[in-house]
């Protein structure tokens, strides 16, 4: 993202293209079910939102995500159509017995840059369990040695939690082993069925973006963490840059999404809808809707995150202060760092009560 100007363009579009997906993941955010939704995006408004996206600029990256991607009979046509327009379509599709060989194969065909599986544990027990489904780990396992069989680079998630964490130094072996490009970690933001999961505390995650950050240094993939721009904080305190370190992405500031729906997000972790892109153009509402622009300036941070001398380079997780308070420019509840001479409000990470 050297050089982008995130108040004009995002480093990440996503498109969740259905919630529809056979497997019952303990942290899925769309708390997705099995059958499609009648009001999804038709193909041909599919094909109208990324030409609209076009419009940001060449190879803008674009994600297809779900549910399950796969459930759509037109995911290979969408795929064409938008590498025909000039954008970096990427895809993360869940592991399940869809994600077949021939589909790869045709994904790749169509143009697919990268393909991301999401991987929980590192063995069948821990990945399937999670997962809410037997055989998932080594359905996964096949999609990957196809993707490398079909020349597709390959992304692992995984998402960090009390029930993950203790996996990731065995993952990390995994990511090496099936020669990945990119781990993107991802730490729990509770929503959907999140929700009923425990986070690793403040002073854990800490330690954990310590220990990514020497993964960084000793593995030849790349690595990022989602929904945790701290480790920057983090990094940067390490190696006493103070705050030079380059920015990074937050919901609304350089990462919008898209909802099966139409519906436009800063993030699928904060679903704050600012329009929908089947009545307004997708490249108006990221530049120009207000809850977009007041997220791309860290000024507007309160609590100690305003108060933050890494507030440029960081700016927190939106979407978790978000699902904690309902106000998306509260304090991160994960970040344990309180600024020198800040007195006031620490985030609560109790979560609200439905209804509260």
């Amino acid at each position: 993202m050297r050089g982008l100007d995130t108040s004009k363009r995002p480093v990440v579009f996503i498109w969740e293209l259905t919630q529809a997906c056979e497997l019952s993941c303990e942290h899925c955010r769309a708390d997705a079910q099995p059958h499609r939704h009648p009001d999804e995006l038709s193909t041909d408004e599919g094909k109208q939102l990324l030409a609209n996206v076009s419009e940001f600029g060449d190879g803008q990256l674009v994600v297809l995500s779900g549910g399950d991607p796969c459930k759509r009979e037109d995911l290979v046509e969408l795929i064409e159509y938008g590498t025909d327009l000039g954008l970096s379509m990427t895809l993360t599709p869940s592991g399940t017995d869809a994600l077949t060989e021939e589909i790869i194969e045709d994904l790749a065909d169509a143009g697919l840059k990268r393909i991301a599986l999401s991987i929980d544990g590192p063995d069948p027990d821990s990945h399937d369990a999670f997962r809410g489904e037997s055989g998932s780990f080594e359905q996964t396992m096949r999609a990957a040695k196809a993707a490398s069989d079909a020349g597709l680079p390959l992304q692992i998630n995984t998402t960090v939690c009390q029930r993950t964490v203790e996996g990731l130094p065995a993952l990390r072996t995994l990511v090496a082993d099936l020669n990945a490009v990119l781990w993107s970690v991802f730490f729990l933001v509770p929503v959907g069925r999140g929700r009923v999961l425990d986070p690793i505390s403040p002073e854990r995650s800490d330690d954990v973006m310590s220990w990514l950050g020497t993964v960084v240094d000793e593995e030849d993939f790349a690595l990022k963490t989602t929904e945790a721009p701290h480790y920057r904080r983090v990094m940067a305190q390490e190696e006493n840059e103070g705050g030079k370190r380059r920015g990074g992405v937050i919901a609304g500031d350089g990462f919008a999404f898209v909802s099966h729906t139409g519906e436009m997000y800063p993030s699928g972790f904060l679903p704050e809808s600012v329009g929908n892109v089947k009545e307004t153009d997708p490249v108006d509402l990221y530049r120009n809707s207000e809850l977009f622009e007041r997220l791309r300036d860290r000024d507007q941070l309160e609590g100690k995150c305003g108060a933050c001398p890494f507030r440029s380079i960081c700016g927190g997780s939106r979407s978790r202060a978000y699902a904690y308070t309902g106000n998306p420019l509260a304090s991160d509840p994960l970040c344990p760092f309180v600024p020198e001479e800040y007195d006031g409000p620490l985030p609560d990470q109790e979560l609200p009560m439905p209804g509260d």
